[in-house]
């Protein structure tokens, strides 16, 4: 029995294959509301201190975790943004299906 070795996935391309970007059963209304999903701005003014934070080396382990915490849901928000846009762009493409 033989394996095959792949390369050691990255969580964007798990995720990516878990989102399907040509799965077009993610509805219209649902790919609009994901492009409106933001941060709170609490959470945007403590990414920055983070940042400031990284940039000064002066992170804690419990800060690095925290930026670590913030960049999963970061990612995790670009793919699903993206499939959102894809979505929509192939609802375009196809005469501008409804819902």
């Amino acid at each position: 029995m033989s394996t095959t070795h792949t390369p050691l996935a990255t969580e964007g391309e798990i995720w990516k294959r878990l989102l399907r970007p040509q799965d077009k059963s993610l509805s219209l209304t649902a790919a609009r509301y994901f492009l409106r999903l933001e941060f709170a701005e609490e959470d945007k003014e403590r990414m920055h201190e983070l940042a400031a934070k990284a940039r000064k080396g002066t992170l804690t382990p419990k800060e690095r975790e925290e930026t670590r915490n913030y960049e999963h849901v970061g990612n995790l928000l670009t793919l699903i943004k993206s499939k959102a846009r894809q979505r929509l762009k192939a609802a375009r493409s196809s005469n501008g299906s409804k819902d």
